[in-house]
């Protein structure tokens, strides 16, 4: 069994991009590959061919590796619902709740089955490539960690940190992250990636000469920041970064709930070059856009009442009075319906039931079964298909067919993510909203499969470029050298 863990000094520094490099790059070298998560904590998720959800990012490696995503690639998701609790899924379908005071104890049963589908993968394929969560050295969480050097040690994996040096301290997190780790986990630390570099790497060459000197550990390489390099993303802390800008473009505000959910489902629209996506919590915002999206949410009913607060659905009224255009999708799209109810306390109290904001005639029940699915059909005269992860059912009273669900003049809700990736559709819909403003708009020819699969590889081209792939690989077969340095003061725990 061989594999590698890909771990971070802390969330976001650049775990999933380096993943997905690697996948891709040795799928190029011949290699049997697949990724891995132990667990994710995200609200971005993706149906597999099985039925089964897993995690965004996950999905996306799966692709780049060259095979076909399954849900051991992410045996646990949790899709957070509030600041203490999140929703489970294990294997794919769903399994309950976990709340913070859960978090050192009571997950034995999710450990199981991360390192259950860790060791299936890890049987059938050449290299696993595991992806680590947030940083391996949150010591107070050390005991029931799964994910991380837990997971390395279960399975004797190699593990490199990577460090996002455009946050600054690099340094000193990268030699903390060795530092504070007990004997037996820095004894799995076998080096260190740099992401994010600008500037001539010259000047970074004494400090990476000075950690290996330090640490007894090597860098294997500088990823440097490269204004394409974007991919699907497993939460929110890149959102603002999701935009397209041209003279005369279609203006599409992107409404950033609190519980956002799968705002992937927007990012086939910032490839089109004449349309501007911006995300947006305020509604003055709204103001001047051709396309108010309303994206999914882990909470329907709390994120309606966050609306509401903010004066977003009087801006949302008035944006439809104008004949602008409205999308809704998934949770977006229920709350466009008339009411939303809860009877069995699926996200809250049970019985709780709100008034929607009634731009479409439909109503949404939630129930306690998932739908998991990956929906096909034919809309504005072309083929479409997506994916429904959703326990609230919506109930079209009147209207217009559309894509899981109804229009209503320029309102447009649907249940299913990912529709627009479906090319043909995209380009019609898009003809709609530049209708409404009074303008025509000529197809572009983006075909989004073709410019994920370019982003891919551009990403591979970097790492091939700037990471030593081949000691990367040789890593994985061999497993971390013996007698690495153990750094104080984790070397005296």
């Amino acid at each position: 069994m061989s594999g590698l863990l890909v771990a971070g000094t802390t969330s976001d520094a650049g775990k999933s991009i380096v993943t997905t490099g690697l996948c891709r790059a040795f799928r190029r070298r011949g290699v049997d590959v697949a990724p891995y998560k132990a667990q994710n904590m995200s609200n971005n998720s993706m149906v597999c061919a099985g039925g089964g959800e897993i995690g965004r990012a996950q999905w996306v490696q799966a692709l780049a590796a060259g095979v076909e995503p399954e849900v051991a690639m992410n045996p646990v998701l949790l899709k957070p619902g509030g600041d203490r609790s999140s929703h489970v899924v294990v294997m794919g379908q769903p399994a309950g709740q976990v709340s913070s005071a859960d978090w050192t104890t009571g997950r034995a049963h999710l450990a199981k089955a991360a390192h259950d589908a860790y060791d299936d993968l890890a049987r059938r394929f050449e290299v696993v490539v595991a992806e680590g969560a947030g940083s391996p050295t949150e010591i107070n969480l050390r005991a029931g960690d799964y994910v991380n050097l837990g997971l390395a040690r279960h399975a004797d994996l190699p593990t490199v940190v990577v460090g996002d040096i455009d946050r600054g301290g690099l340094f000193a997190s990268m030699y903390g992250t060795v530092a504070l780790l007990e004997p037996a986990d820095q004894a799995l630390l076998a080096g260190f990636v740099v992401n994010k570099f600008r500037g001539d790497p010259a000047l970074l060459a004494p400090g990476l000469e000075e950690l290996t000197r330090l640490t007894g550990r090597p860098t294997y390489g500088v990823l440097p920041w490269h204004p394409d390099l974007w991919l699907d993303s497993e939460d929110a802390l890149d959102l603002d970064g999701r935009r397209a800008a041209a003279d005369g473009a279609l203006r599409v505000v992107v409404v950033r709930l609190p519980r956002i959910s799968n705002f992937t489902d927007v990012d086939a629209l910032g490839l089109e070059p004449d349309v501007d996506v911006r995300f947006a919590a305020s509604a003055r915002e709204l103001a001047g856009a051709d396309l108010v999206v309303l994206p999914g949410t882990r909470a329907t009913l709390a994120d309606l009442g966050w609306l509401r607060e903010r004066g977003i659905d009087d801006a949302l009224e008035r944006h439809v009075a104008s004949g602008r255009a409205v999308l809704g999708i998934c949770g977006g799209a229920q709350m466009l319906g008339r009411t939303v109810a809860d009877p069995d306390g699926v996200e809250g109290p049970a019985g709780a039931v709100a008034d929607g904001l009634g731009l479409v005639a439909a109503r949404t029940v939630f129930g306690a079964e998932k739908v998991l699915r990956l929906p096909t059909g034919t809309a504005l005269g072309q083929p479409v298909q997506g994916y429904e992860i959703h326990h609230g059912r919506l109930e079209v009273e009147q209207g217009e067919p559309f894509p899981g669900g109804v229009r209503d003049d320029a309102v447009f809700a649907t249940m299913w993510h990912g529709s627009l990736e479906s090319d043909g559709f995209r380009q019609a819909f898009l003809a709609e909203v530049a209708r409404t403003t009074g303008r025509t708009r000529t197809p572009s020819g983006v075909v989004f499969a073709e410019r994920r699969e370019a982003r891919l590889d551009l990403l591979a081209d970097l790492v091939e470029q700037h990471l030593d792939v081949g000691a990367l690989l040789d890593l994985a077969r061999t497993g971390a050298p013996a007698g690495l340095p153990l750094l104080p003061p984790g070397a005296q725990r």
